[in-house]
């Protein structure tokens, strides 16, 4: 399958799953899941979900729209109702949703690791990271409004987010996978996907170290360092990309009273700048672009973002939605994974068999 992690684009789409497609998606993910659980291990499942690729089929065999930034939410919302149940027994679990319910995200995990006896900490601390790396660090135009976080008893984890664009009316889709994660402030995208590219301050980039650095360094000093550089010129243009011009783009109180926030917690490095609240995308920018006029650091303008359907389209493309067609793959379904199961017991059975006979 190639690398797992990146992005996808997609054009924003009004409306939403009817409840007798939602239903059926729910059943239909529940299988496949249940197959991908039982043959390759929970594990599996947050590499083929990382990967926009296989979302993005995955999405189109469960009958929804191949290029609507609804595939995400809705396709996350059947996952994550199809694991309601199976959760415990797969050691399978998830986490967040859209808008309100991506706030109840940290609360979900540490209830789900209660119930495991293990410590929430770390998972916590990913999701939290990877949506604001994703909000702050990469500045590409795109408010992230969708984040769930899914992981396994063992700990191992990936993140499908997404922003939206309202300028261009197109959505973004951002996904993590924790083996692709050697650090969350530095390249931690492992893949990108994506046709819509554009002016973009990218912190996480690995041209961006220097810029990085410097930011600590300066969010270490008393705020009036980087006021000073802020306020002395009256555009600062970063080279092939946007302007920012102080007095329009930058509220000086706001910023003061952040820089002080960060002058007082003084962080070691650029995640743990990252994760002090209320350090935003302007915050960063007033520090990136402070450092490259007291630093000369130059920061990445790189924008890290460059299947058939089984069963029609929720809107009709290429066909409507079958759904004769599609309670017979339920049901074939359900029946194959019955099968397995039966398999399974009687090949134990027969070695149980063989071990008495010896």
């Amino acid at each position: 399958m190639g690398k797992r992690t990146g992005y996808a684009s997609l054009p924003l789409h009004g409306g939403k799953a009817p409840a007798w497609l939602f239903s059926r998606m729910v059943l239909l993910s529940r299988g496949i899941l249940t197959h991908l659980v039982e043959e390759y291990g929970t594990t599996e499942v947050l590499r083929r979900l990382s990967d926009p690729f296989w979302f993005q089929a995955f999405g189109c065999v469960l009958g929804f729209d191949w290029h609507s930034s609804g595939v995400t939410t809705t396709v996350c919302g059947a996952v994550k109702e199809s694991l309601r149940e199976a959760a415990a027994e797969w050691g399978l679990f998830a986490a967040g949703g859209k808008g309100a319910a991506s706030r109840k995200t940290p609360a979900q995990i540490s209830a789900a690791c209660e119930q495991l006896g293990r410590d929430p900490d770390l998972l916590v601390h990913a999701s939290r990271t990877a949506a604001k790396v994703d909000s702050a660090a990469v500045q590409d135009g795109y408010q992230l409004y969708h984040h769930v976080f899914l992981f396994t008893a063992g700990g191992d984890w990936c993140v499908v987010q997404q922003g939206m664009n309202d300028a261009t009316s197109m959505a973004r889709r951002y996904h993590w996978l924790y083996e692709q994660v050697a650090s969350f402030v530095d390249e931690p995208h492992a893949a990108v996907c994506c046709d819509a590219t554009g002016s973009t301050l990218n912190l996480v980039a690995g041209e961006s170290t220097a810029v990085r650095s410097a930011s600590v360094e300066l969010a270490n000093q008393p705020p009036h360092v980087v006021l000073q550089a802020v306020e002395n010129i009256p555009e600062l243009r970063l080279p092939a990309r946007h302007g920012l011009f102080p007095e329009m783009d930058v509220d000086h109180r706001y910023l003061s009273r952040i820089l002080l926030k960060t002058y007082e917690h003084a962080p070691a490095d650029f995640e743990a700048l990252l994760g002090i609240e209320g350090v935003g995308p302007r915050t960063l920018r007033a520090l990136a672009l402070a450092s490259e006029l007291i630093y000369g650091t130059h920061a990445s303008t790189r924008d890290p973002a460059r299947f058939a359907f089984a069963h029609g389209g929720k809107d009709g493309i290429p066909y409507p939605v079958d759904r004769a067609t599609y309670d017979r793959t339920i049901e074939i379904l359900g029946r194959a994974v019955g099968r397995a199961h039966i398999d399974r017991t009687e090949r134990i059975n027969a070695l149980k068999r063989l071990a008495i006979f010896r």
